[in-house]
């Protein structure tokens, strides 16, 4: 009996000292002594930080297309009567198309200034009356 609880105790150790060893080499060495060690954690920081300024790059590119959107709704809904493009990057817009009156003309640069993010915006639109039937 005696040589089973040994025995079952030297387990439990056996068992628990390799558990902690373990987890010890999954969250790292509490000493950065050897150099090997120093040199593998640089490189998980870089493709951390590639993998960060991935994503901004991303986030970038989306909320430039949701800018877009939102200038492009909102002028349809001010000027119904208006064939207008939105081409836009970083807050910068430029609208292109036209209006059907000189009014209109001069309401897309304040309009598209009310939607927030845009920085600038180049009007590139023209007038175009709108053409009624002469029957």
């Amino acid at each position: 009996m005696k040589k089973l609880i040994v025995f079952l105790m030297s387990g439990i150790l056996l068992a628990g000292t390799v558990a902690c060893q373990q987890e010890a080499a999954k969250t790292g060495p509490e000493t950065p002594g050897a150099a090997n060690e120093n040199t593998k954690a640089p490189v998980k920081e870089a493709s951390q930080t590639s993998q960060t300024s991935n994503k901004a790059v991303t986030t970038s590119k989306s909320s430039a297309n949701d800018l877009i959107s939102a200038v492009s709704k909102h002028l349809k809904e001010k000027l119904p009567g208006s064939k207008l493009e939105v081409e836009g990057q970083d807050g910068a817009i430029t609208v292109k198309g036209t209006v059907p009156s000189p009014a209109e003309l001069k309401k897309v640069v304040p309009l598209a200034k009310e939607v927030k993010g845009v920085k600038t915006v180049k009007a590139e639109a023209k007038v175009e009356p709108t053409k009624k039937a002469n029957n």
